[in-house]
């Protein structure tokens, strides 16, 4: 007989994919586990017990969450329901506003920020912008795109085709416009159409060919008014077919934008509904100005993207180059400084981006995290100075099982987490260090379903649905309850109330530090056995552990039969263990490390060692030697596992 010894020092390959339990010759599989459930990965390689999640306040239903950040001390948490958005500020609401987004239609918003105004836009919705005023109040209106003389400069596209022509009744005034084909809809009235270069209001449809119009005359910025002491203005200039004539590119018939960005001083937005590959660029330092003019350097841009295939823009993000995500492909758009002459946009990699809800792509140490088209994989969009290109890398390439089907991310910069809500209501984490070549993912639950994350600051919040409802509630590092509250009196208390958003439900409690039998929540409220001073009330997740199975390739060598003798686990400031190594999960008792300190203390939090000695002969090497699996809510934190195995030649 052989014996082993195998010591574990990392977790910073995460949780990979059971289909790796038969490479053994891969560094993932010493690096990594089977089930990392509920729990954090550490830079260093230890794990720890998740953060708590900590109730905020009831929403009023499913939706979306969005940080709005106007600096480092000023910032505050969105929460867009149906038809409403209330916007939170140190976990008080501060306003509610109105908005035009359905339940249905809130997946597929998207949104950017520059100071104290958020664009949003919906490609079924007129885009709105959110301001939060220097008194601290909020307002949301639609877009005004740039007005002078009555000349909107607004995005304008011919959708009819390029021959299709246009006969004025007039040149000024009220006039009647015929096409000569079917173009109109009932949606245009109200809308603009440039015609002969002069803006024309329709103000009333009469048929698929026909509508009434306003001629707004354009002033000749070239014309002198101090000769003859008036101003020159343009109207149409023939009343025959002319096929000089576009329509606005955002409107109830063509629909609105589908993304925005801001890149080098400019607005840039990203597809239309009717135009999905289509982007517009804003003047240089006028945001709402698409005037094409002349294409002089600082004048508006608009391109469409033409490929093999159409490529719907899904997401645009401002990085070291202008990246686009699209349904079928990544590209860059180069130019720098951007102008009419230099821009340039190249396809990168061949992936896609998620068509049936937007996204958002986050910035993670230089790299551009996004959530591509199959639904299984987050790639890591990079450039590389080598081949002066991006490359898409797959983060999720041994952790599939864990990122499926994606509905939401957002990044974690202060405890470097990539957080990602998946649609069966649970939610992964990836820890995230490019310069160490750490990429580990781990799982979690919560008795609920999650909906939406959102990073605002260095605080993380969740929407989650639990029993019908629907919470904001906030990752904090001093909680091990979900949807938990705290307290603390001076007076020793028996009752604690505040509990209404957990009636009915079965909840832990640690009070004064030591754990007390769960309490069913009756009248928003429990009556402990004991009064206590200090209380965390909450709902219960579970963590787990679970290690591959020896390495067979690498230290076993295909061993029949293998034992356990003896297992050292080292732990960091934790209160509670349950171990299972074969015969059951079993609560180890942390007063084995003997210190006086801790005899009469309940729930005492240590560092050190716990060795436990095994028994029993288990056939090859395809069952993990140990499992921890607990529920307690106390701090756990484990660094380093050495097995010493007996191995049957």
């Amino acid at each position: 007989m052989t014996r082993i010894t195998d010591i574990k020092t990392t977790f910073t390959a995460g949780e990979v994919s059971p289909e790796l339990l038969g490479r053994g010759d891969l560094r993932a599989y010493d690096n990594g586990a089977l089930c990392l459930q509920n729990v954090f990965i550490k830079p260093t390689g230890g794990v720890t017990r998740r953060f708590g999640l900590g109730y905020v306040d009831t929403a009023a239903g499913n939706g979306k969450l969005i940080a709005f950040e106007f600096n480092a001390e000023q910032t505050a948490l969105l929460v867009i329901t149906n038809e409403q958005i209330d916007v939170y500020s140190g976990g008080v609401k501060e306003a509610t506003l109105q908005t035009p987004w359905t339940l249905d239609q809130i997946p597929q918003i998207a949104w950017t920020q520059s100071a104290d105004t958020l664009l949003l836009t919906h490609p079924d919705t007129p885009p709105k912008k959110l301001v939060r005023s220097a008194l601290g109040t909020w307002s949301l209106n639609d877009w005004n795109f740039y007005v002078e003389d009555g000349t909107s400069y607004q995005p304008y596209y011919k959708f009819a085709n390029s021959q299709s022509t246009l006969t004025a009744s007039g040149l000024s005034g009220d006039i009647t416009l015929t096409a000569s084909e079917d173009v109109f809809a009932q949606g245009h009235e109200n809308t603009r159409l440039r015609v002969q270069g002069v803006d024309v209001l329709i103000t009333d449809y009469e048929s698929p060919t026909v509508v009434s119009a306003t001629v707004i005359p354009r002033k000749n910025p070239d014309y002198d008014a101090s000769v003859s002491g008036s101003e020159e203005y343009f109207t149409l200039s023939e009343t025959t077919p002319n096929i000089d004539w576009f329509e606005q590119a955002f409107s109830p018939v063509r629909g609105y934008p589908v993304t925005v960005a801001f890149h080098q001083d400019r607005l840039v937005i990203g597809g239309s509904r009717d135009l999905p590959n289509r982007m517009w660029f804003s003047k240089s330092g006028d945001l709402m100005n698409f005037d094409l003019g002349e294409g002089l350097d600082d004048e508006a841009i608009e391109f469409s993207i033409l490929s093999d295939q159409v490529n719907a823009i899904r997401g645009v993000f401002s990085s070291r180059h202008l990246q686009v995500f699209t349904s079928g492909a990544e590209w860059m758009v180069t130019g720098n400084p951007l102008t009419p002459a230099s821009v340039q946009i190249l396809r990168q990699t061949r992936f896609g981006s998620r068509t049936d809800r937007y996204i958002p792509p986050v910035n993670v140490d230089g790299a551009t995290l996004y959530c591509a088209r199959s639904g299984t994989e987050i790639y890591e969009y990079l450039y590389t100075d080598l081949e002066a290109a991006y490359t898409s890398g797959d983060l999720a390439l041994l952790s599939h099982h864990v990122v499926e089907k994606p509905v939401d991310q957002d990044y974690d910069q202060k405890n470097r987490l990539l957080f990602i809500v998946r649609d069966d209501g649970n939610f992964a984490t990836l820890t995230v260090y490019r310069a160490e070549s750490i990429s580990a993912w781990t799982q979690h639950d919560t008795q609920g379903n999650a909906k939406s994350v959102a990073v605002v600051g260095d605080d993380v919040y969740m929407l989650i649905e639990r029993e019908g409802a629907y919470f904001i509630e906030q990752l904090d590092a001093a909680l091990n309850l979900d949807s938990a509250l705290t307290g603390q009196v001076e007076n020793a208390a028996l009752v604690w109330s505040g509990l209404d958003h957990l009636e009915g439900q079965s909840i832990s409690i640690v009070a004064d530090g030591a754990l007390v039998d769960q309490k069913l929540v009756q009248g928003g409220s429990v009556t402990l056995s004991e009064p206590a001073c200090a209380v965390q009330i909450g709902l219960p997740y579970t963590h787990k552990i679970t290690p591959l199975p020896p390495n067979e390739v690498a230290k076993v060598g295909g061993a029949r039969k293998l034992r356990l003798v003896r297992a050292l686990f080292r732990l960091k400031d934790t209160a509670a263990l349950s171990l299972d190594i074969g015969r059951g999960p079993k609560d180890i008792s942390l007063k084995q490390f003997g210190r006086d300190d801790i005899l009469d203390t309940p729930n005492p939090a240590v560092s050190g060692d716990i060795e436990i000695r095994g028994l029993g002969w288990q056939d090859g090497g395809t069952s993990p030697l140990w499992e921890i699996e607990q529920s307690a809510p106390l701090p756990f934190t484990l660094l380093m596992v050495s097995t010493e195995l007996k191995v049957n030649d």
